[in-house]
């Protein structure tokens, strides 16, 4: 792990007052400003209420012409928790408000990602004549016109990066500034506020939906999406939705929920049903009534969750396999690998590969890409710049997904290449880990975590704090876990643990003197008060 560089962003802290740390932090953040420190550390609706959203009055005056004409009205969702969210928001306010309004969630292997021209005809055949995305359209040009053609009009509401040629929907609501569920609810709140004022104590409560999204979606946590969070988890935590209690407790959690909770434990198992299922019933346990109804749906989908875990684990060790030392983005396909879990093997290769990474499940004739980039490289950008090889492609700097013919997936992967190759420096390609600033062991105490949990929630653009302390002593080396691939460390009086830093205990010896970059955490396991040291990387002295 030594390769990767440490980047200390305050070298020289001010330590006078006993606030020196939240100065820090602020600083660091570009918080320069009381004022701004404020609006950080204090979120609010009105954050939320000014994210500007494109075409919002167009949109909002055809869905009310529709409610009060008793038209009917489709919510048509993307399978993800992002996706599913969003509609459980949509669905449930229009519905509230009168509307004659259904779900609709796509199967990923049946009719793939976004809307469909299949779907569509049969939608409109059955009597639908306003079609509403969530999370998902920008892309939908052949789609958007054949809905025209059959008297079907379509608003998109989406949060996808916009591509050079975007469809040209009855109104396209769109903001880069919230995740999927946070333009739906933006968009009900403006419906909300033209229908039924009184409505919008209900719509506060679904911030915990947004809020879930938002999280799962990997969205920067700044501005309006920074509130939704806040706000949002305030509100789970007072929850009465059946769906979300019964997920809480399907997942063994036991205490507060927070970032880490929703990212890596109830996230996964909604997006397991879209992944390898149906994401229909993930909508079901959002949208129940009943406990006892939820609590059944709850069980299953950990039970897929489960398999879906497994199906990954087969994959990532399959896909450890593949060369591709001559490509500055991985390129790797398989006809073995089930095509909604490629996301996750693909992130999982970045983080061993430190580079951008395309991976693909092999179809007959089309196949399916799911690609996870580095900071500083645009992956949707450069998928997009090999776009005659591709059916459609879409996404975010940072993740894309595309489909593309299998005879084509071999000049694909040489022309992304050969794009990118100026593109990713060497400055890129080695991994960094920005550390807040270095403390001393005195300075790790409560005090200082306390100062550390005002800049919660953290997540994407507002990570957890990283500090780094230097010549500490090794009192105890231990590797733990079913596959001794964790790594737990007692230093200087502190306990540490490393995930997946096992192989580092070969290494380190008792008396060792090492420089530990870590988080402070509260040590839940030890149950009195105590802290934990959760490590990034370590450095031997001696």
């Amino acid at each position: 792990m030594n390769d990767t560089v440490w980047k200390v962003k305050e070298k020289n802290p001010n330590k006078t007052g006993s606030v020196w740390l939240t100065k820090t932090l602020a600083k660091n953040r570009g918080l320069v400003t009381p004022q701004k420190l404020h609006d950080f550390l204090n979120p609010t609706l009105d954050q939320i209420l000014t994210v500007k959203l494109s075409q919002t009055e167009k949109g909002v005056k055809r869905v009310i012409d529709a409610i009060i004409n008793k038209e009917k009205i489709i919510v048509y969702s993307d399978y993800d928790a992002d996706g599913i969210s969003a509609t459980a928001i949509l669905w449930e306010t229009l519905y509230d408000l009168g509307a004659d309004v259904m779900p609709y969630v796509p199967h990923r292997i049946k009719e793939g990602y976004g809307l469909s021209k299949p779907a569509i005809s049969n939608l409109a055949k059955d009597g639908v004549t306003l079609i509403i995305t969530v999370d998902h359209g920008v892309t939908a040009l052949e789609q958007v016109e054949h809905a025209k053609s059959l008297g079907v009009d379509v608003v998109i509401t989406d949060h996808h990066t916009l591509p050079q040629k975007p469809p040209k929907p009855y109104a396209l609501v769109h903001s880069l500034d919230l995740c999927g569920a946070g333009v739906s609810w933006r968009f009900a709140w403006e419906i909300v506020k033209k229908l039924k004022k009184d409505y919008h104590e209900k719509l506060l409560e679904k911030l915990e939906l947004a809020a879930l999204a938002t999280i799962a979606d990997l969205v920067p946590l700044s501005g309006g999406s920074r509130a939704i969070v806040k706000i949002g988890l305030e509100k789970m935590a007072k929850t009465k939705r059946p769906g979300i209690k019964a997920l809480i407790r399907a997942s063994h959690i036991n205490g507060s929920v927070g970032t880490y909770e929703i990212g890596h434990i109830l996230a996964p198992r909604i997006n397991a049903m879209g992944r390898i299922e149906h994401g229909l019933d993930s909508l079901r346990l959002l949208c129940a009534k009943s406990q006892s109804q939820a609590d059944t749906l709850a069980q299953l989908l950990s039970k897929t969750n489960t398999k879906r875990q497994d199906l990954t684990t087969k994959a990532i060790s399959h896909a450890l396999t593949f060369i591709h030392e001559d490509h500055v983005v991985g390129v790797i396909a398989s006809v073995d690998w089930h095509e909604g879990i490629i996301g996750l093997v693909a992130s999982r290769l970045v983080e061993t590969y430190k580079k951008p990474m395309i991976v693909i499940a092999k179809g007959e004739v089309y196949s399916k890409g799911s690609a996870r980039s580095i900071p500083g490289f645009n992956i949707v950008e450069a998928i997009r710049a090999s776009s005659e090889f591709l059916v459609d492609a879409g996404g975010h700097p940072m993740a894309a997904g595309f489909t593309i013919e299998t005879r084509h997936i071999e000049a694909f992967s040489a022309k992304i290449n050969k794009h990118s190759r100026s593109l990713i420096t060497e400055e890129l390609l080695t991994p960094q880990v920005e550390i807040e600033c270095q403390l001393e062991t005195a300075d790790i105490n409560n005090h200082a975590l306390k100062q550390i949990k005002l800049f919660e929630p953290f997540g994407v653009a507002n990570p957890h704090p990283i500090f780094l302390t230097k010549n500490m002593l090794l009192e105890d080396v231990r590797t733990v876990g079913a596959a001794n691939d964790h790594l737990k460390l007692q230093a200087n009086g502190f306990s540490a643990i490393g995930f997946n830093m096992g192989a580092l205990g070969a290494n380190l010896r008792p008396g060792y003197l090492v420089d530990l970059v870590y988080n402070i955490a509260e040590d839940r396991y030890a149950g009195n008060g105590g802290l934990q040291l959760k490590l990034k990387d370590l450095k031997i002295k001696n």
